[in-house]
């Protein structure tokens, strides 16, 4: 294996190949040159990582090649999902529980920290962990120590923690979504994914490895067309690079010798320039509303990215889920003006 594509050494880059079958971090761009360089930096260490960037960039994989590079890579790897846990479950899930502590507790659980006891824990989406349950986690990063839920018998923790959340985490602080101690327990070392779209000739690299993979399964010889190779150049990817692979591996179903990528990418469409900070440019009103100002860069940036909302989003630094609910809080508002105007005419009449 070629070090230098990957940016580990060579001893890191064998480690590194058997991750997850085939499909490991993978990348020749700077931008991911850069991202291997820190792994390759913080892996042999135990400090706590936080891994940010978009759906689909990669953070677990990231994970696990920081898992890959440390002492711990011959124990346990687990990644959690804590957004998909409810709330009222997802202390049992990370601590375990005993027999009879709860209702349907018909036997004693472990939980994450407990298997992936001398190994490292994947905390995904760690924002959308509730707030009291933060707390705790943090008293178990700082002391080593926690109980399973129903138990008087403490446990001891040794486990290298990495965190990953696709939300901007000084954004949540000051939402009030992520208490400001945790964020400083989890990010020692914090490393961004980039996003596809910024990856250059990346997009090509692994669309071929993701095809030289499905050829090798079938023992065929499909490759793609000079459109789909145009096509790849031109999407935005906001999926990344697991839309790029899904993509990818639908044109192989479908297609025979030769695969066509571009009636597969829904609303595909050339990738929107990053702004120019020189030229693009929003004038405001010395004096005006702080509300007004807000909303007029959101929709700014909105017909500047031609009404991508994640990009818009991206560019803004907050989550998607914010900028539809400020968008939301917009037209309420002109419905209630709207209301009140005419309630005005009826009176006037």
């Amino acid at each position: 294996m070629n070090s230098a594509g990957y940016g580990f050494s060579e001893q890191l880059a064998e480690v590194q190949a058997p991750l997850t079958a085939g499909s490991a971090l993978l990348g020749e761009s700077l931008a991911m040159q850069e991202v291997f360089r820190l792994i390759e930096r913080v892996g042999p260490t135990e400090a706590s990582v936080l891994l940010t960037g978009e759906s689909g960039s990669g953070k677990e994989l990231a994970a696990q090649s920081i898992h890959e590079c440390s002492p711990r890579r011959h124990r346990p790897f687990i990644a959690i999902n804590c957004g998909a846990i409810p709330a009222g479950l997802i202390e049992a899930e990370l601590f375990g529980y005993e027999k009879g502590s709860f209702t349907g507790a018909v036997r004693a659980h472990a939980g994450v920290f407990e298997r992936a006891q001398g190994g490292t824990l994947l905390l995904d989406e760690v924002i959308e962990m509730p707030l009291d349950m933060q707390t705790r986690l943090l008293r178990v990063l700082e002391t080593k120590k926690f109980y399973r839920v129903g138990a008087s018998t403490e446990f001891t923790s040794d486990v290298r923690v990495i965190a990953a959340t696709n939300r901007c985490p000084l954004k949540a602080v000051q939402d009030g979504h992520l208490r400001e101690d945790l964020l400083y327990r989890l990010a020692v070392f914090p490393i961004g994914m980039p996003p596809l779209r910024s990856r250059g000739d990346d997009v090509e690299f692994l669309a071929e490895h993701f095809l030289q993979e499905l050829n090798a399964q079938t023992r065929t010889q499909k490759r793609l067309s000079a459109l789909s190779r145009m096509t790849l150049k031109q999407h935005s990817w906001p999926g990344n690079v697991r839309e790029l692979k899904n993509c990818i591996e639908r044109a192989f179903i479908l297609g025979d010798a030769v695969l066509e990528l571009a009636p597969l990418i829904q609303g595909a469409a050339p990738r929107a320039a990053e702004p120019d900070v020189e030229r693009d440019r929003l004038s405001i009103r010395v004096g005006s509303r702080i509300y007004d100002m807000e909303r007029s860069l959101i929709e700014a940036t909105l017909d500047y990215f031609k009404g991508n909302k994640r990009r818009a989003a991206d560019a803004l630094g907050c989550s998607l889920k914010t900028l539809y609910n400020k968008l939301n809080g917009y037209s309420q508002s002109e419905y209630s003006q709207s209301q009140y105007s005419q309630s005005q005419e009826c009176a006037n009449t």
